[in-house]
């Protein structure tokens, strides 16, 4: 119990501190987009507004209701790796290809802001990212054309706050980071200077 305890008054510790990763980009990523993308204005700088964490749980309906095993595991987990309690999506519209009813509840979404997103970005770069199985970098194609980011996770497990040995449930997420005054190369650029561990751009282009 003491254990416990002292794990959780080292966390809460760790949060009050100034973000790494923000510091790092303050200090050193907006004078790199300085050189490389000539932007002097600090008004014009790309900046990661958000990061939304969203886990679909639709298809694991129980007649219209999400089973309380499911609904309680993931709940734990998103509030575990953010820091907040999520909220339930339901279904704004029926679609029949993926079971989905208007109305019913189709899956759990947290948004992350400030010095939270910062230190779950952090953690998501330098520990859960490189434990996923057989990892060999992440995806340069998953960015839309405002510069916004998406992966996916197989499974809550790579985040080391998660114990799988007290898990009822093994569940993916989505993760988007949302950034604005940006486009692709921008935030490519953004996220590989603060450690996003993306594939080699040779490797890239061998696969594409």
């Amino acid at each position: 119990m003491a254990k416990k305890k002292d794990k959780a008054i080292a966390a809460d510790a760790e949060k009050s501190k100034p973000s790494r990763l923000k510091t790092q980009y303050n200090e050193d990523v907006r004078a790199g987009l300085t050189t490389e993308f000539g932007l002097d204005n600090p008004m014009q700088m790309p900046r990661l507004e958000k990061i939304t964490i969203n886990v679909n749980v639709g298809r694991h309906l129980d007649g219209t209701k999400i089973p309380v095993q499911v609904r309680e595991a993931v709940i734990h987990t998103l509030t575990t790796i953010s820091g907040q309690k999520p909220v339930m999506i339901k279904a704004k519209k029926s679609v029949s290809n993926f079971k989905v009813r208007e109305g019913y509840e189709t899956a759990f979404m947290v948004t992350i802001r400030r010095d939270q997103m910062w230190h779950f970005l952090d953690r998501l770069v330098n520990l859960a990212a490189p434990r996923v199985k057989d990892f060999r970098g992440l995806s340069r194609k998953s960015f839309d054309r405002q510069g916004n980011y998406s992966m996916g996770l197989n499974e809550q497990g790579v985040f080391p706050e998660i114990n799988m040995a007290e898990q009822t449930f093994t569940h993916g997420m989505n993760i988007n980071m949302v950034f604005s005054n940006s486009d692709e190369k921008k935030s490519e650029y953004v996220l590989e200077a603060l450690g996003m561990p993306f594939k080699k751009k040779a490797e890239a282009k061998a696969g594409s």
